[in-house]
C-alpha cells in the first residue's frame, strides 16, 4: 500500500515556474514508478510525465518536454515535478500515482494522490 501527498501548487505568472512535491508513504515506494498527471476543467485527466524507481528514467509527454523536469529522492520518499516556462494551458489540478509498472496509463495507475491545484495567469 502506498500513500501519496502533493503539494507545492499555486498561482503564478506565466512565464514563471513551480515545483510539485509527492511525499509516499510505504515500504516499496523506490520500487514505485511515478507518473504526474493532470486535469484541466472539462477536460480528462492527461498524463504529463513518469520516472521509474531508480530515477533512472523518466519520461514527459512532447508539449511540456524542455520545460517540465521529473525527479526522485528515494530517501526522502520524494518526486518532484519541476515546472518551468509555465504557459496558460498548463492550468490543472496536478496528480501523482505510483504504480508496479512502466505505464503513461492511467488505468496501470493504483495509488493516487488528492491532487493540488496549479493556476497560470497570462
Amino acid at each position: 500500500q502506498v500513500q501519496l501527498v502533493e503539494s507545492g501548487g499555486g498561482l503564478v505568472q506565466a512565464g514563471g515556474s513551480l515545483r510539485l512535491s509527492c511525499v509516499a508513504s510505504g515500504r516499496t515506494f523506490s520500487r514505485n514508478t511515478v507518473g504526474w498527471f493532470r486535469q484541466a476543467p472539462g477536460k480528462e485527466r492527461e498524463f504529463v510525465g513518469a520516472i521509474s524507481g531508480s530515477g533512472g528514467n523518466t519520461y514527459v509527454i512532447d508539449s511540456v518536454k524542455g520545460r517540465f523536469t521529473i525527479s526522485r529522492d528515494n530517501a526522502k520518499n520524494t518526486v518532484y515535478l519541476q515546472m518551468n516556462s509555465l504557459k496558460s494551458e498548463d492550468t490543472a489540478v496536478y496528480y501523482c500515482a505510483a504504480s508496479d509498472r512502466v505505464s503513461t496509463t492511467r488505468g496501470e495507475y493504483d495509488y493516487w494522490g488528492q491532487g493540488t491545484q496549479v493556476t497560470v495567469s497570462s
